[in-house]
This record gives C-alpha cells, structure tokens and sequence, in this order.
C-alpha cells in the first residue's frame, strides 16, 4: 500500500463527517435537556405548575443592605418583582407584552413603562421552567459546547441564543443536571453586558424543583446582588392586573 493512500485512511480515521457531528450534538442536546426536565421534577410536574410565589430576601452592596424580596410569577410569562425598605417598593413587572416599574429609590414613584432593551431581563425572569425546557417553541437554538469547569465542578455547557438574540450559556450539574450557571451576553443601550447568575439550594415546591439561592451581577464584579428565598408558594391565585401597567382606574 502506497504512502498517500495510508496517509488518506489515517486523515478519515480523524475526520468526523460534519452531518454526524451535528445529528451527535443534537442528541446530545436532547438527552440534557431531557435529563434537565426530569431533574426539575418531570414534563407532567411542570406544565401542572401555573404560577409561583418567591418571597424572601434580597442582599445589595455585599449584604450591607436588605429588602424584603417578593417575587410571582405565572404562566404563560408574567412576572412582577418587588424589593421593599423603608416602606418604599421597587417594582418591576412583565405582562407577556410589555414591562413597566416604579423606582421610588431614585425619585419615581409613578409607574413608567419600560423600553425593550430594560425589559430583557425580565422576560427571561418571567421564564418559570428556564432556558431549556420547550426551547423550540420559544423560537431559541441550543447547541451543546462540551464540558467546562466551574468551580471546580466539570459541568456540561449549552449555548442558547434567544429570539431576540440574546445569547445565555447554561451551565448543567453533571450529576444532577439542574442549572447552577447561567452567563448571558447582551446588547443593552448600545454597550455589551455579560450578567452571571448563580443558581443553588434548590427546593420542591408541587413537585418541581426551584432555587432559593440566586445571586446575579455583572460578569467579574464581587458586589452581586444576592436573593434568599425562604418561602416558596406553588399554584397561587395570582389576578392579571398584578403584571398590568396601573391605570387610574385600577
């Protein structure tokens, strides 16, 4: 056998063809997606949970302040947020269509509606089942990046990019396959963020596992915002007007 033909057997012994390589990835993205589901409890737990409660605390400036931390959220994607001191309520809130707040901390007590670039976040908090769970339908891509160590632990990494493009990086547990990282990338006003936020302590609430612990901040700054949630309601009556921007009518 001839040396060019030994070299041609040796190359495609190295050489994944590019349509297998995908079909690996995308089965690979399949199984932790659907070992993530089973981790928070299973399809049938999930789609019965309707709405949460999260009420707790939030710690600002490495803990030297303190609100009290209120969180709902229902499905198919409302959220409203709200940290209170000094009976004074910071409030986000998220209909499905548009986000609103009031800011009382910074002189605004009367609700204003938020432009689409403030709302991203919130739409993503709104998100009862994460990034991964029914990704399709949300209109994202997820592709499978291999493992990566975080802290010592070699996770599994998924980059998803969002309809609006938005790009998130989700960290699996290997053993467990729930969140515990997710590094989203960003164009807010015109500048590029990078937001970490560290998820843990999770809980059962109507069977479906919730972190309690989320501590979240801009990439490489040590002063994040901390959130401990002590109580967590699943199922709650929650009114729609809750998420509504206030009219004077209300």
């Amino acid at each position: 056998m001839n040396r060019r033909l030994i070299i041609c057997f040796i190359s495609a012994a190295f050489t994944v063809p590019v349509g297998f390589a995908q079909n690996e990835s995308q089965a690979t993205v399949d199984q932790l997606v659907s070992k993530n589901i089973e981790a928070k409890g299973g399809a049938d737990a999930l789609n019965a949970l309707q709405s949460l409660r999260l009420s707790g605390k939030m710690l600002i400036q490495q803990g030297q302040i303190q609100l009290a931390y209120l969180q709902t959220k229902k499905r198919p994607s409302e959220v409203r947020t709200e940290g209170t001191i000094q009976g004074m309520t910071q409030i986000e809130a998220y209909d499905g269509k548009e986000g609103w707040r009031v800011s009382p901390f910074f002189g605004r007590r009367d609700p204003e509606r938020m432009s689409a670039d403030d709302l991203k976040s919130l739409q993503e908090q709104a998100e009862i089942d994460g990034p991964l769970v029914d990704w399709k339908a949300k209109g994202s891509t997820v592709e499978y990046l291999g493992t990566e160590e975080v802290d010592g632990t070699l996770a599994h990494k998924l980059k998803v990019v969002r309809k609006n493009g938005d790009v998130s990086f989700v960290y699996l547990d290997p053993d467990h396959f729930l969140e515990f990282r997710i590094l989203t990338q960003r164009t807010r006003h015109g500048a590029y963020e990078e937001v970490e936020t560290d998820l843990g302590d999770y809980e059962k609430a109507a069977g479906v596992f919730v972190p309690t612990s989320i501590e979240s901040g801009r990439k490489g700054d040590p002063d994040k915002r901390k959130i401990i949630i002590d109580k967590v309601e699943a199922n709650v009556p929650v009114d729609d007007s809750t998420f509504h921007f206030p009219t004077a009518s209300r």
